[in-house]
């Protein structure tokens, strides 16, 4: 995949899961010379910034291949300084044009946050953090009137990509200057398709 501006690249990933979708994943870039030409340098054209369940490698629900997606994952795609520091890497150093939020169906964080909301059910250890940080976009579309589980998973990927911009002068910088941009998008377990939800920066006409 090649370098390229925000809406090219959304368009590349988009046309990856609409394979994936249909069992026709071409699995490009993956053989051994594809990997040696990556011995000495890496070139991605998107930062994939998403949940850590197992059922949502970007790579593979993208058909990309060596190089081509920089990948940040955790549990509810929540932000803590490592996270921004590793996005501003890949949006500094490596002078990537796009970061996708990618958010899933019927995803854990976003239940186990609703659970503490609504029946007091807190999680112990560290997997209160991850609630902690989902909750105020629970709250957020709550406030909007949203209500189900995968309205929510959808309004937490777009306050997500909003919040990236808050806490980074790197990213905010770059969307400013259009040589970046941010989409938040939803995959569907049960079709393996990507829904688009919102963006942050000058992303053109990026179609669903």
């Amino acid at each position: 995949m090649s370098q390229s501006n925000p809406a090219s690249v959304w368009n590349s990933l988009r046309q990856g899961n609409e394979r994936f979708g249909d069992g026709k994943s071409i699995h490009p870039r993956q053989g051994i010379a594809d990997r040696e030409k990556l011995v000495d340098a890496q070139h991605p054209t998107a930062v994939v910034f998403g949940c850590a369940d197992s059922r949502v490698a970007p790579e593979i629900i993208l058909d990309q291949g060596l190089g081509d997606i920089f990948v940040v994952r955790t549990a509810g795609q929540v932000i803590d300084d490592a996270v921004v520091g590793s996005i501003e890497y890949a949006v500094e150093a490596l002078n990537v044009p796009l970061i996708v939020v990618l958010g899933h169906e019927h995803c854990g964080a976003v239940k186990a946050t609703l659970g503490a909301i609504d029946e007091a059910k807190v999680p112990h250890g560290f997997i209160r953090s991850v609630v902690e940080r989902v909750a105020p976009s629970i709250l957020i579309g709550r406030d909007e009137g949203l209500t189900t589980v995968d309205e929510l998973v959808g309004r937490h990927a777009v306050e997500t990509g909003s919040l990236l911009t808050q806490r980074s002068r790197v990213i905010a910088d770059r969307i400013e200057r259009g040589t970046c941009a941010i989409v938040s998008a939803t995959y569907k377990l049960s079709d393996g398709r990507l829904q688009l939800q919102g963006s942050v920066g000058d992303v053109g006409e990026l179609g669903d």
